[in-house]
């Protein structure tokens, strides 16, 4: 039958109307994973796994001294099961969550935490992950915020080196009094200069200026390798923007995971409903 304009125009109208729904629509890139700490510090590793899997949380950050027991103390064969553990779970090992810091006076104490460093990239190698956590936590006393952050960059060069030669990354947790601070993070970021090197956004209270984090995403946004979230409720408050956080992250393309790292930990038995919940609430407002 003959179309004539008017039912073409509308017809074409419809098309683009229906497919600007469904692009506003569209699943973002990026995944919701969880972060033991503090959620699941309690839990072993296969009500972890179990839990996770039932909930529909894609990935994994174990974070040190936790109950699942990842650790770097672990034998060869143990290694070798945990990973088997997470393939048949279909839970991804994102990677370690240390407490490596590299801000102390002491030289040698920064270069312990270095060579800790490399015992969790040695570990991610072997149970298939992506990468470790580390951590500024502060600047040492006697020092300016200038010469912490030189420090701090300097060691994680040794650190991105070290996961480069492994096919790893690091992950710099924005963390710290005063280092969790978007533009000395940044400063930190400019010193190490290591394809290797990039941030773990962490979603803090000194993200905002004016209640946005439009300021610090863009000074930390390229750097942005994984990613930490919390109370997701705290976004109805007004008192963390996470929907503009997720809006930007689609922005720049982030593909990666972000981690619940909800401070307060749950009972095993009530996992499943928990992250169940968290996800729901995760999925609205990732969703734009």
């Amino acid at each position: 039958m003959p179309v004539n304009r008017r039912e073409f125009l509308a017809a074409s109208a419809a098309v683009v109307i229906g497919a600007s729904a469904a692009k506003a629509v569209e699943a973002p890139k990026f995944q919701l994973g969880l972060v033991t700490y503090n959620v699941a510090k309690d839990w072993d590793l296969a009500t972890l796994l179990k839990n996770c899997k039932a909930a529909g949380v894609a990935a994994v950050e174990c974070r040190t001294t936790h109950k699942h027991g990842v650790e770097p103390s672990l034998g060869r064969t143990k290694r070798i099961d945990v990973r088997k553990q997470f393939a048949d779970a279909g839970v991804a090992f994102w990677g370690c969550g240390s407490t490596c810091e590299f801000h102390a006076a002491d030289r040698a104490v920064v270069t312990k935490n270095v060579e800790d460093c490399k015992q969790f990239l040695e570990l991610v190698k072997d149970l298939g992950g992506k990468g470790v956590k580390v951590r500024p936590n502060g600047v040492a006393k006697g020092q300016t915020v200038e010469q912490a952050c030189v420090q701090i960059g300097q060691a994680l060069q040794r650190c991105g080196t070290a996961a480069a030669d492994l096919g790893l990354e690091i992950w710099v947790e924005v963390h710290g009094s005063v280092t969790q601070v978007p533009k000395n993070m940044r400063a930190i970021m400019d010193v190490c200069n290591h394809p290797a090197v990039g941030i773990c956004w962490n979603s803090n209270p000194t993200d905002l200026v004016d209640k946005s984090i439009a300021e610090g995403f863009d000074l930390l946004s390229k750097f942005i390798k994984s990613c930490h979230i919390n109370d997701l409720g705290n976004d109805k408050k007004g008192t963390y923007p996470y929907r503009d956080l997720f809006t930007r992250l689609r922005g720049i393309g982030y593909d990666r995971y972000t981690l619940n790292e909800v401070g307060t930990p749950v009972a095993a038995d009530k996992g499943i409903d928990v992250l169940t919940d968290y996800k729901k609430l995760w999925t609205e407002l990732s969703m734009g």
